[in-house]
């Protein structure tokens, strides 16, 4: 594969020896997912939502630098946690269904730095402009093409 062909792909794999740990490989860096406590009830590391919340967060604190430089905003720190969850919806009509319910991910912002009120709530609008958070928000199109080895 060229330069291009590469950018911007994630290879993922997993073999039958450990079934249940994906290795990651994206911009030049491996990761691991291991899910092989999921049955027992034990977390050993990231799992691929972990993986979602973290590019969510990334995105966010970063859009949110470059907004505050390019004002010139004195943002010193930005800093974001995420939590994933599955809710029934508030007009739920089928509450008793396990598949009535919607994923939802919960962000929690601190910005430090010598801000004004306003600047602070700006900051916060602006941080549901990352790119992740509207690809997240429009939904996204998966297409799967078996290759033939």
């Amino acid at each position: 594969m060229s330069g291009n062909e590469l950018e911007g792909l994630v290879s993922v794999s997993a073999n039958s020896a450990t079934p249940m740990v994906a290795r990651v490989k994206a911009g030049g860096q491996e990761m691991t997912i291991d899910e092989t406590g999921v049955a027992q009830g034990v977390k050993l590391g990231p799992d691929p939502y972990d993986y979602i919340l973290a590019s969510l967060g990334a995105c966010t604190v970063i859009t949110l630098h470059m907004y505050a430089q390019r004002k010139g905003w004195p943002l010193e720190k930005a800093e974001v946690s995420l939590r994933h969850d599955r809710v029934h919806p508030n007009d739920c009509l089928n509450c008793a269904d396990e598949n009535a319910k919607l994923d939802r991910i919960t962000k929690k912002l601190w910005l430090i730095g010598d801000l004004t009120p306003e600047q602070r709530v700006r900051l916060e609008k602006i941080s549901s402009k990352c790119p992740i958070q509207k690809t997240l928000e429009a939904g996204i199109s998966v297409q799967t093409v078996l290759e033939v080895s």
